[in-house]
C-alpha cells in the first residue's frame, strides 16, 4: 500500500461525490474484452529493483540501435554525429529544465537560449522570426494550416503528394475537429506534382504545402508554387525535414515561403528510437500574432542591463481565450537547447561543410547502387537522401538487408501500403557517419536481397 496512499474510505467517499457505485462503474466505456480480469499474466506480482533492471535490459537488447550496424533508414528521422560537447552543455545548471519556465523572467539562462534559437532557426530557414519550438515537425505542419487559416479566413488546404504521410496523417486526425478541407495526394516515380498543385489553387485555399526536400529526396524550387499561392491570396507552407540540408540548398523563406516549418531532429537530437524532437517553426513578421507557440525576447531592465522575457505567449493560460492561437502548452525546451548547442559548435562553416560531407557520401552510394542491374535512381536532384526503383518488391528486400545486418533504407510499401505503383520504391539516407565499409555492406546486402 505503500504506492497506493488512499484508504477504502478515501474512495468510497469520492466515488458517493461523483455519484459512482464502485470503480467498475468508471469503467463502463471501456468494452468488457478490453478489460484486465486479473493481474497482467506472466508478470511477477512483485520483485527486486536488480532482477527488474535485468529483465529490461534483456528487453532493450533486442532492439538494433543506429550505430551498432550500417545504417541508411531516413524518411524524417536521420542519423548525424551529435558531439560529446552537447551533452554536456545542455546539462549546466544555467540551461537545465525539464519544463516551461511559468515564471519566466527568472529563468534567464532558458529564456537567452530560446533567444538565440530562434535567431538561428530564423536564418536557417530564410524567415523574419521563429518561435521558441514544438513538439515536432508534424504538429508543427498542422499548427502552420491552422495559421494560414487564420489569415486568409479560409479552409482549404492543398498538399503536396511528396509531403511526408506521417505529417498527412496528423494533419487529417487535426482537420476532423476544424473543418479544414485538406486536398492530398499521393507521389510517383514520375515527377512532382508541381502543375497539380498550382492547378488546385482557387479561391477557397487557404495554403499549399510543399516537403522540401520531399518525401523521395527530391529538390524543386519553390517560387512557382509560391507565386500562385500570392496570386490567388494564399499562403505557401514549406516542410524542412532535413535541416541539414539548408546548409548547402536554399532556405524556403528565400522562395516565398510565407510559413516554414519542420523537424529539427538532426541537429543535436539523437534518433532515440522516435523521439522526444523539435518541431521549428517561423514566418514572416507580419503574421508574428497568428504564430502559435512562444517567443522569447530581448529587452532593457530596470538597471538598463540586458534581460530576456516572453514576448508572446498565445495559449489559452496566458491571454483571452477567443484569443488563442494555439494549445500548445510548451517548447521542446531540452531539444532546443540541444539543437541551438549543436549549431553554434558548428557555427555556418561548419554547417556548411557538414552538408557538403552530406551530399558527396549520398552521391557516391546513390552512384554506386543505380549502377546495379536492373536498379534505377528517382529525380536529378538530391541532398542526402534518395529513392531507388528496384526490380524487386522493396519490402522483401528490406528485411532481406535487415536479416544480413544492414538497416538498407525505407520502403515506399511500409509508408503507402495501398499504393502497388510504389512497392518497389527504396528511400535511401546517407550521412556523415556513413563509412566506406557501410557502403560496401550495402551493396552486397542489396544485390543478394534481390536474387
Amino acid at each position: 500500500m505503500r504506492y497506493l496512499p488512499l484508504s477504502n474510505t478515501d474512495r468510497d467517499q469520492m466515488l458517493a461525490v461523483i455519484g459512482a457505485g464502485s470503480i467498475d462503474d468508471l469503467f463502463v466505456d471501456v468494452p468488457a474484452e478490453a478489460r484486465l480480469d486479473g493481474p497482467i499474466r506472466d508478470l511477477p506480482m512483485h520483485a527486486s529493483e536488480l532482477s527488474v533492471e535485468r529483465q529490461l535490459g534483456a528487453m532493450a537488447a533486442k532492439n538494433t540501435v543506429a550505430g551498432a550496424v550500417p545504417f541508411f533508414l531516413g524518411c524524417g528521422a536521420y542519423k548525424h554525429h551529435v558531439p560529446a560537447s552537447v551533452d554536456h552543455i545542455i546539462q549546466r545548471g544555467e540551461f537545465l529544465t525539464a519544463y516551461t519556465p511559468y515564471q519566466p523572467e527568472i529563468a534567464q539562462g532558458t529564456l537567452q537560449v530560446l533567444f538565440e534559437f530562434q535567431t538561428q532557426v530564423a536564418r536557417l530557414l530564410g524567415c523574419e522570426v521563429a518561435n521558441a519550438s514544438m513538439y515536432d515537425g508534424s504538429t508543427a505542419c498542422w499548427e502552420a494550416i491552422g495559421m494560414a487559416r487564420r489569415i486568409t479566413r479560409r479552409t482549404g488546404a492543398i498538399l503536396s503528394s511528396g509531403l511526408h504521410p506521417h505529417y498527412v496523417s496528423v494533419a487529417r486526425t487535426m482537420a476532423r475537429f476544424t473543418g479544414d478541407m485538406l486536398d492530398t495526394a499521393v507521389p510517383t516515380f514520375d515527377g512532382t506534382d508541381t502543375d497539380r498543385l498550382i492547378a488546385s489553387i482557387n479561391k477557397d485555399t487557404s495554403c499549399v504545402v510543399v516537403q522540401y526536400p520531399d518525401i523521395l529526396g527530391r529538390i524543386e524550387d519553390l517560387t512557382p508554387i509560391a507565386d500562385a499561392a500570392h496570386a490567388a491570396g494564399a499562403l505557401l507552407v514549406a516542410v524542412v525535414t532535413e535541416p541539414v540540408a539548408l546548409g548547402l540548398i536554399k532556405a524556403p523563406g528565400e522562395m516565398g515561403a510565407d510559413i516554414v516549418v519542420g523537424e529539427g531532429q538532426s541537429i543535436g537530437v539523437g534518433l532515440q528510437f522516435g523521439g522526444p524532437y523539435v518541431g521549428l517553426f517561423a514566418t514572416r513578421e507580419k503574421y508574428v500574432r497568428q504564430m502559435p507557440g512562444r517567443l522569447a525576447g530581448e529587452t532593457i531592465d530596470a538597471e538598463g542591463k540586458r534581460g530576456f522575457v516572453l514576448t508572446l505567449s498565445t495559449r489559452e493560460q496566458h491571454i483571452r481565450r477567443e484569443k488563442a492561437t494555439s494549445n500548445i502548452c510548451t517548447n521542446s525546451g531540452l531539444c532546443a537547447l540541444a539543437f541551438s548547442v549543436h549549431m553554434t559548435l558548428l557555427g555556418e562553416k561548419g554547417l556548411r561543410t557538414l552538408a557538403q560531407i552530406n551530399h558527396a557520401r549520398a552521391v557516391e552510394v546513390a552512384d554506386r547502387l543505380a549502377a546495379i542491374p536492373g536498379v534505377s535512381l528517382i529525380g536529378e536532384a538530391f541532398f542526402n537522401e534518395f529513392t531507388l526503383r528496384l526490380p524487386v518488391e522493396a519490402r522483401p528486400a528490406v528485411r532481406a538487408m535487415v536479416a544480413a545486418g544492414v538497416l538498407g533504407g525505407v520502403s515506399l510499401g511500409r509508408l503507402y501500403p495501398a499504393e502497388g505503383s510504389l512497392a518497389n520504391g527504396l528511400v535511401i539516407a546517407v550521412t556523415e557517419t556513413v563509412t566506406d565499409e557501410d557502403i560496401d555492406a550495402l551493396e552486397a546486402a542489396l544485390r543478394e536481397a534481390m536474387q
